[in-house]
Parts: structure tokens; C-alpha cells; sequence
């Protein structure tokens, strides 16, 4: 008769030997994103799992405490070099302070891919899917522009951006929404440089419902008078219309904006949001295991969109109000696309 302790480690070793070749068969892919309070992130969460799961990839994901948390992206990055990662996808929130991580990552063998928010350079890591940041801003600037007509050359302008210290994304969207509106916008890599008096002030709002109204109140104590404001996403942008909302002021302003949420696309059907611009963050996250699994059987990185230095996941203008010559989509139509 076996005693029962030798009895429990011969069954382990049946189990251990009878799963290992498919774990061995199973690369492990890490997935960092900014935080999970934002349903953006959670969305490319849900859609990543999914892809691993149809793809057979073991996927560990990771969120900063709060979108900035540079320190717990860093930190993550390290647990998945040491467990041995493949690949590992990240929404960065600080580009520049993850630069040295990545190179880290990429020494000691994994593929690296930006998702929604480059590098600079793009170099930094092996692939970037992302939204056309600067296509997306200038979308809506475009659309704000047509609408105004003659009165854009007067409008006073609110900037609701993400950092006080900018990254990529910040600045793109920043200055393609300037550029789309008709503001010479001088170095299109440099926020807040564009000597324009219609742009009247700028806010940080960490991409938060909390820091879009708290920076809504304080431009409207600089500036009783606002005509237009531009949002870094939705959570953002409808910070700034519950702050113009309880100052009796909603009426007033119009809010752009970008993303393409399900909860961002019901605003604009009901007036609090003029036009957002949908991205696509399940194509992102979906393409990029999609890339890990292709880099770990062939050896072969992804190809960017022609005439950029990343693959652009697309992006669709999402209004009530269309305007002849840009093409655009109505919330209900939108609501058959969102996510979140």
C-alpha cells in the first residue's frame, strides 16, 4: 500500500506531467494599461482576454493605480520580464519615463507594442497600434470649424488636456482639434505655443470626470466667457458639461471630444457632447496579441498603415449635426459600434 503523502505527490506529478506540453505550447503575453477606472482601458482588457483565450496565449494584465502611475507600469514591465514574457503590450502613461523598461524588455527577449498612446520616437518599442491622434483632433476641429462658419474666426477657446507635463497622445489630439479649427499651431509637437487670442486657457484633467469639471470651473472663473471646448476624452468632457450644467451655462458652449464609449455616444445623443471621435480600442488590443502569437511562430513584426510609423486602428466622427465634406456618423449609428 502507498502511504497517502507519496500517493498525493505521485498524483501531482501525473497532473504536472499531463499539462506542461500544453502550457510550454502557450507563450505568455503581458498587457499594461493606464488604470481601470476608465472603461476604455477595461474594454481593451475584456477584448485582449478574449483574443488570448481563441489564440491559446496565457495573458497576465496589469493597471496603474491611476492614469499617470508611471512606477506601477515600470513594475509591471519587470514582473513580466522575470516570469519570461514574449510580449508585452502597453498604453503608456508616461512614454518618455517607460523608455528605459521597454529597452529592458526588449534586450532580454520580448516583443514590445504601444497601444492608443506612441512612443517618441515610435522606434521605442517594436509596434504601435494605435488611433491617429492628431487625425482624431482635428476631426472634430474640423466639424467645430464648418459649424461655427464666420464665428470661428471669434470664438474663445478652452483647452481641457491630460498633464500638466504632456505625452504623446496629450499633444496630438491637442494640437490636431487647434490645427482642424483653423489655429496656426506653429511646432505641431508643443502645446500652448500658438499665440492665438481665441485660444483663451487650457486645464489639466487627468482624463477624469472629476478633473474635466474641476478644470471647467477653474477656466470659467478666469473666463466668463467660453465658446468652444475641446476635451482629451469623455470622462473629461463630461466633467466640463456637469460643471457648465450647474452654472447655467450649457447651453452656451459647445463640447468636443474624443473617444466613441457607449456612455460618451449617449451624450452626444443628448446634446451634452457636440461630436467625439470614435476609436477603436478591441482592434487594438485584438491585433496586438494577434502580433505576438505571428512574432513567436514566424519571427515577423507587424507592417505600419503606409505613409505612418504606426498601425492606425482607424477613427469615425461621431456626431448628431453632420457638416457637408467630413465624413461622419450619428449616435445611433454609433451606439451599433461603441464599447464600454
Amino acid at each position: 500500500m502507498i502511504p497517502l503523502n507519496r500517493l498525493v505527490v505521485a498524483l501531482a506529478l501525473v497532473c504536472v506531467l499531463s499539462v506542461s506540453p500544453v502550457l510550454a505550447t502557450e507563450p505568455l503575453v503581458g498587457l499594461i494599461v493606464k488604470s481601470e477606472t476608465n472603461p476604455y482601458f477595461t474594454t481593451m482588457m475584456r477584448a485582449a482576454l478574449e483574443k488570448a483565450r481563441a489564440l491559446g496565449v496565457q495573458l497576465r494584465t496589469y493597471s496603474g493605480a491611476y492614469d499617470g502611475d508611471m512606477q506601477g507600469q515600470i513594475e509591471a514591465i519587470e514582473d513580466l520580464v522575470d516570469a519570461g514574457a514574449r510580449g508585452i503590450l502597453i498604453a503608456p502613461s508616461d512614454p518618455v519615463a517607460l523608455a528605459d523598461a521597454v529597452a529592458m524588455a526588449r534586450k532580454a527577449g520580448a516583443m514590445t507594442i504601444a497601444l492608443d498612446t506612441p512612443f517618441d520616437p515610435t522606434a521605442t518599442v517594436d509596434a504601435t497600434f494605435a488611433t491617429d491622434n492628431f487625425r482624431a483632433g482635428e476631426l472634430i476641429g474640423m466639424w467645430a470649424m464648418a459649424r461655427l462658419g464666420n464665428e470661428s474666426k471669434r470664438v474663445r477657446i478652452g483647452t481641457l488636456d491630460g498633464f500638466e507635463t504632456p505625452i504623446t497622445v496629450d499633444v496630438l489630439r491637442n494640437q490636431g482639434f487647434l490645427s482642424g479649427l483653423g489655429v496656426d499651431v506653429r511646432d505641431p509637437g508643443v502645446r500652448y505655443d500658438e499665440g492665438d487670442p481665441r485660444v483663451v486657457g487650457s486645464g489639466a484633467t487627468g482624463g477624469t470626470v472629476a478633473g474635466g469639471r474641476a478644470a471647467m470651473e477653474a477656466l470659467v472663473r478666469l473666463h466668463s466667457k467660453i465658446d468652444v471646448v475641446y476635451a482629451i476624452n469623455e470622462p473629461a468632457a463630461a466633467g466640463a458639461y456637469a460643471a457648465l450644467k450647474a452654472l447655467g451655462m450649457e447651453e452656451d458652449v459647445m463640447i468636443v471630444t474624443v473617444d466613441g464609449g457607449c456612455r460618451g455616444v449617449r451624450d452626444v445623443a443628448a446634446g451634452a457632447i457636440s461630436a467625439t471621435a470614435m476609436q477603436y480600442p478591441v482592434r487594438m488590443a485584438s491585433l496586438g496579441i494577434e502580433a505576438v502569437v505571428a512574432f513567436v511562430r514566424t519571427g515577423k513584426k507587424p507592417q505600419n498603415t503606409p505613409g505612418l510609423d504606426f498601425h492606425d486602428t482607424g477613427v469615425t466622427l461621431v456626431t448628431d449635426v453632420p457638416v457637408p465634406g467630413i465624413p461622419s456618423i450619428t449616435s445611433e449609428q454609433a451606439l451599433e459600434e461603441c464599447w464600454g
